[in-house]
């Protein structure tokens, strides 16, 4: 059981990051990409390829992380000066032309064979029992900040709500704030149990999983610092009207492009850890559905809220988890089928979603316009 939680936390961690990137595109500076999943390929693959080469595993991924921001900017040069559709439509052509790539370069990336046998994070890290308590001290400081972020969180939603309202919130939305905030501390608190145990009984998967939540954290932090910024209240005006922010003298092409490259630049290195996980990558590894997948976590959890993000992957991992369990224990599907079943129960609480709550769980519906 708590191998199968460590498995689960690293891919919510992976997707956490996946999300942030698409967030910071779609979610602050309104850039729709369709083709997320392009930036994951290259960060993947460029890690892998080059730390099979002897290249060091940092400088590996850091490559990763520069051609992925890279691809951004070709990608932005040529499109963020058209309209939206323009972007959408090329971010998924690039997104398949890269896995079509993957697939049929096979003197690079093995085609459909996959590449495998590559060098691993902490593979050969076998620590003793202080270094195991010196890991467990890393992982509480990060349960600690996560508590501190979900409290600076649950804050900021009840001073935004006095502001919108004029007064004190309502008594049914704070114990929706409440429930929120038990729910978040009872999340952190059960990744924290059985991330310790895992640690005691160290293996490469809860070294894996401790570099990823570090990931999370540090990315977390940064993208909250930047949005808090007045380039990140440039980022907010661009999306929502992006005339107005032309005419206060602000370079809206080039905010656009920082964003779109940074996004990517996060897709990238969440690409490393996708390979790390797997241990072994193919071209399929790469479809559109991942794209899919992240925006569902990122309209699920909320646009334009980076707690939204991570809820998003929490929330959907979770429930591909207990579908996975329960689904074929009702014995109403064959394994197909209960893979399309899933997808489409996904899309019809999406549809809910958008009726019931357009600006997802976390977004502000004031602040994305969404009620004019």
């Amino acid at each position: 059981m708590v191998g199968y939680l460590v498995f689960l936390t690293i891919y919510v961690g992976l997707y956490a990051l996946f999300a942030l990137g698409l967030n910071l595109q779609w979610g602050y500076a309104g850039l729709i990409n369709f083709g997320h999943v392009a930036f994951m390929t290259v960060g993947a693959y460029t890690t892998v390829l080059l730390s099979s080469q002897g290249v060091p595993l940092l400088i590996a991924v850091i490559a990763g992380v520069a051609i992925a921001s890279l691809l951004g900017l070709l990608i932005g040069m040529s499109t963020l000066r058209l309209r939206e559709d323009y972007l959408a439509i090329v971010t998924i052509g690039v997104s398949e032309l890269l896995r079509l790539i993957a697939l049929n370069e096979e003197w690079l990336t093995e085609g459909s064979f996959g590449v495998r046998g590559f060098p691993l994070p902490l593979e050969s890290f076998a620590p003793n029992l202080l270094q195991r308590y010196i890991l467990i001290g890393i992982l509480t400081l990060l349960a600690i900040f996560a508590a501190w972020q979900l409290w600076q969180g649950m804050r900021s939603q009840w001073r935004e709500g006095q502001e919108i309202q004029g007064k004190s919130y309502q008594p049914t939305k704070t114990a929706s704030l409440i429930i929120w905030g038990v729910v978040g501390m009872a999340v952190i608190l059960a990744i924290y149990i059985n991330s310790c145990a895992a640690l005691l009984d160290y293996n490469y998967k809860a070294g894996l999983m401790l570099l990823v939540l570090i990931a999370v954290a540090v990315t977390y932090w940064g993208l909250e610092l930047l949005v808090k910024s007045p380039w990140g209240r440039v980022l907010k005006a661009i999306r929502e009207d992006e005339e107005i922010a032309t005419a206060l003298g602000k370079n809206v092409f080039w905010y656009k492009l920082q964003a779109f490259m940074l996004g990517g630049a996060i897709a990238g290195v969440a690409g490393a850890f996708y390979a790390w996980q797997l241990t072994t990558i193919y071209p399929s590894n790469f479809e559109t559905l991942v794209t899919f997948n992240v925006w569902t976590m990122v309209v699920l959890g909320g646009a334009g809220k980076n707690p939204g993000a991570l809820l998003g992957a929490i929330i959907f991992w979770a429930y591909d988890a207990l579908t996975r369990f329960y689904l074929p224990k009702l014995g109403w599907f064959n394994s197909s089928e209960e893979g399309a079943f899933r997808v489409m129960i996904i899309g019809l609480i999406l549809m809910v979603l958008m009726v019931w709550r357009p600006q997802g769980i976390l977004g502000n519906k004031e602040e994305l316009t969404l009620s004019k």
